[in-house]
C-alpha cells in the first residue's frame, strides 16, 4: 500500500527515495484502541466521495463533525445561492455542519467546535490522542492555530496526486493538463504552512493510471473513491498502533500544481498542439471554458474539440498559420490549425455574450472583421489577447 513520491522513469532516485523512507520512518503515536472523534474539513464533490467511503467504516469513528465552506451569492447580483456540496451530504447524514466565517482574518481566529480545540498552542498540554482533524479538498489554508489543537499525527490531509509531485490547489487538473499516464492519492500529515504546502509526511499512498481521454470529473471521483479508502486503512493501523510515515522526499523538479487562473483557459495555437488543447479541455473544462479571441476584441469559447489524425484533403493550404480556422461540411465542425501541424475539430462553440451553438450556425455569422485579411471568405484568426494586442495599430 505505501509508495513514496517520485519522478516517473527515474530508477536511482527511486532507489534513493526508497533507502531515505526506510530511515525515516515514522510509528505512529501510541494506538488508541478506539474509534475516533473527528472533524472533517471539505468543500466539494471530491471532499463529498471521500466522507461517503469514511462514514461506511463506522469502526474507524466514534463522532464526526463537518467544517465547510459557507454559502455564498452567486450569479448576477448575487440573485443565486451556492451552497457547499458537502454541507448538503453532511444534512444528509445527520452530521454537524459548521461554516466557516468568509474572510480570511475570521478564519484565522476561528474556534473548532466541542469537544475539540483542548489546546491553545504546541507549548501546552497534549491534545486527546483520539481526535482527528481530516481535510479533503477544502481549498483554504488551515491556521497554525487550529492545527495545534489536534496531534501532528492526527491532522490528516486527502491528497490526490503522488507527492511531492502536484503539490498545490489543482493537483488533478495538472496531470491531465501534461499528459501523465499515471496518479495517485497519498494520505499526509498536515504540517504549518510555513513548512510549505502538501509536504508533510507520507502515511499511505495508492497509484493509480490515467485511462486515456478521461476527463477531470471522472478521475476526480477515481481518486476521491481511492483516497476514501487509504484514509480508513491508515487509521485502522492508527488504531491498531501499526501505522507508520514517510518523510515525503526531496525533488526540486517535481512539478508543481498550482490554481487555475483565467489566463490558463486562453489557448494559444502557435505553441499549442492540437492534443495539448484537449488535454487542457478534459483538464479545466469543468472550472472554465478554453478559449480564444477573435479580431473583434471578442472571446469565442471552444466546447468538445478533439484532435483530428489527418488532414482532410486541400485543407493544408486554406489555413495558412496556427490559430486560422473554417468550417467544414462534410463534419460539420470548426477546424483550426495549430502548433506542429496539428488539427483541432470543434463541434460547438460560444463566442462572448451570445449562447452555446454548433459551430455551423456560429460560422453562417462570421463577419469580415473576424477573418485572417478582411472580406466575405477566407479563414478566422483566433488569437491570445497579447497577439491581439499586437495587430492592434
Amino acid at each position: 500500500m505505501y509508495h513514496i513520491g517520485m519522478r516517473w522513469g527515474n530508477w536511482q532516485l527511486h532507489r534513493h527515495l526508497i533507502f531515505r523512507g526506510i530511515r525515516g520512518l515514522h510509528r505512529s503515536s501510541s494506538p488508541t484502541g478506539r474509534p475516533f472523534k473527528v472533524l472533517f474539513f471539505g468543500r466539494d464533490e471530491f471532499s463529498c466521495l471521500v466522507l461517503e467511503q469514511f462514514h461506511a467504516a463506522e469502526d474507524v469513528w466514534d463522532e464526526i463533525q463537518i467544517v465547510t465552506q459557507p454559502d455564498m451569492k452567486t450569479g448576477r447580483h448575487g440573485s443565486k445561492i451556492s451552497v457547499s456540496p458537502l454541507k448538503i451530504l453532511g444534512q444528509q447524514l445527520d452530521l454537524p455542519v459548521h461554516s466557516i466565517p468568509p474572510d480570511k482574518p475570521g478564519f484565522r481566529s476561528w474556534k473548532p467546535p466541542q469537544p475539540f480545540g483542548t489546546g491553545e498552542s504546541s507549548t501546552q498540554s497534549l491534545p486527546s490522542a483520539a481526535h482527528l482533524l481530516i481535510t479533503a479538498s477544502f481549498g483554504r489554508i488551515l491556521p497554525t492555530s487550529l492545527l495545534y489543537q489536534f496531534l501532528p499525527s492526527r491532522r490528516l490531509n486527502v491528497h490526490p496526486s503522488l507527492l511531492p509531485a502536484y503539490r498545490g490547489a489543482a493537483p488533478i487538473q495538472h496531470a491531465l493538463i501534461e499528459g501523465r499516464k499515471e496518479t495517485g492519492v497519498c494520505v499526509i500529515q498536515m504540517t504549518e504552512f510555513k513548512k510549505g504546502i502538501d509536504s508533510g509526511d507520507i502515511w499511505g499512498s495508492k497509484r493509480l493510471p490515467i485511462p486515456d481521454n478521461i476527463a477531470f470529473p471522472e478521475l476526480r471521483d477515481r481518486l476521491a473513491l481511492e483516497g476514501g479508502k487509504l484514509l480508513v486503512s491508515v487509521l485502522r493501523d492508527m488504531m491498531a498502533g501499526k501505522a507508520n510515515s514517510i518523510p515525503q522526499p526531496f525533488d526540486p523538479a517535481a512539478p508543481r500544481a498550482p490554481l487555475i487562473k483565467a489566463e490558463d483557459t486562453v489557448i494559444n495555437f502557435k505553441t499549442m498542439s492540437a492534443e495539448d488543447i484537449v488535454r487542457c479541455y478534459r483538464g479545466i473544462s469543468h472550472q472554465k471554458p478554453i478559449m480564444a479571441y477573435l479580431k473583434t476584441n471578442r472571446t469565442l469559447q471552444l466546447h468538445s474539440p478533439t484532435s483530428l489524425a489527418e488532414w482532410p484533403s486541400r485543407l493544408r493550404g486554406y489555413l495558412p498559420e496556427p490559430g486560422t480556422a473554417t468550417f467544414h461540411p462534410p463534419s460539420k465542425n470548426l477546424l483550426i490549425r495549430c502548433a506542429s501541424d496539428t488539427l483541432l475539430s470543434v463541434p460547438q462553440v460560444k463566442q462572448q455574450d451570445r449562447s452555446l451553438i454548433s459551430a455551423k450556425e456560429w460560422w453562417n455569422g462570421v463577419r469580415p472583421g473576424m477573418r485572417l485579411n478582411g472580406g466575405e471568405e477566407g479563414p478566422v484568426q483566433l488569437l491570445t489577447a497579447e497577439q491581439l494586442h499586437d495587430l492592434t495599430p
